[in-house]
């Protein structure tokens, strides 16, 4: 039973370390802040979670499982949070947008005195010359 258990935690920590790789690969190769967040927050989350997972079937405990999972959930729920308040702090102070960006939706919407959101339509950034 050991070795089963053994196996199934080494799978999951290679499938951990495979999804933290790809977000270290994300956060060096996207080129702005929105893009790195995006791909760091999603594969950096599935990464913890299964390197909890695999420690969980490691140790084989109902105490450290049920933590392991408490844990897990708390990731699953703060890291998008967190990254959409850091993605609306960076745009709040402007970071500069990929120059290959298509659309800008929040352009003019926010309001520069309390920071909410404006309902309005969005305003679409102007398209590269299609002359090139």
């Amino acid at each position: 039973m050991s070795n089963i258990n053994d196996a199934i935690a080494a799978l999951l920590l290679i499938i951990g370390a495979f999804f933290m790789f790809v977000g270290a690969i994300g956060l060096l190769r996207m080129p702005d802040l929105f893009m790195r967040m995006s791909a760091t927050t999603k594969s950096v989350t599935l990464g913890v979670s299964f390197m909890l997972a695999a420690v969980a079937v490691h140790f084989n405990e109902l105490g450290l499982g049920s933590r392991a999972m408490a844990t897990i959930i708390f990731v699953f729920i703060t890291a998008p949070v967190a990254a959409h308040m850091i993605g609306r702090a960076g745009y709040a102070r402007q970071v500069e947008l990929w120059e290959g960006t298509i659309a800008d939706e929040l352009r003019g919407r926010y309001d520069p005195n309390t920071g909410e959101l404006i309902s309005q339509p969005p305003i679409p950034v102007d398209p590269p010359d299609a002359a090139d």
